[in-house]
């Protein structure tokens, strides 16, 4: 199971925070050693904290295949750092045979159904982030923080 650091309680997020969920399944996986923890983006070489960053120009795959990029807001490309974490997330993950992915709702890296607009507005449309993108193209399952019962279904638990 691949869970973004944030969710485990690791000050992580660009705001030096962390997103900690506090859940019996979580709990569960944790006492069974099932949890192999990624923040993709200091995986990419970030640091924390740093500025927040969106995609612009589309989603996920466009990033991975080249048609959008991911920015902060004074417009800095923090692109090839989001690529090199998304590899980096799949190499742990293929290394130790994952198949599920919990990864934090609504970021550029981990998203999984929607992310923010590129405009830095607050304001979110259906996609997903560079990691949730590789990973699913690479045919591991994507859930976020609020879906941890659906991600306990699908690893059989």
């Amino acid at each position: 199971m691949l869970i973004s650091a944030c969710l485990l309680g690791q000050r992580v997020r660009y705001d030096a925070r962390d997103a900690a969920v506090h859940d019996d399944v979580l709990a569960r996986w944790e006492r069974e050693g099932r949890i192999v923890a990624i923040c993709p983006e200091v995986a990419g070489g970030l640091p924390v904290p740093r500025p927040p960053c969106e995609i612009q120009g589309g989603g996920g795959i466009d990033v991975l295949e080249g048609r959008a990029f991911v920015r902060d807001p004074a417009g800095n490309d923090a692109t090839a750092a989001f690529r090199a974490g998304a590899e980096r997330a799949l190499e742990l993950a293929q290394r130790h045979g994952i198949r599920v992915a919990v990864l934090k709702e609504r970021s550029p890296s981990c998203g999984h159904a929607e992310i923010y607009d590129g405009t830095f507005g607050g304001r979110r449309i259906a996609g997903e982030g560079v990691t949730a993108a590789l990973l699913r193209r690479n045919g591991i399952l994507v859930f976020g923080e609020s879906e941890l019962a659906e991600a306990d279904r699908a690893l059989g638990s």
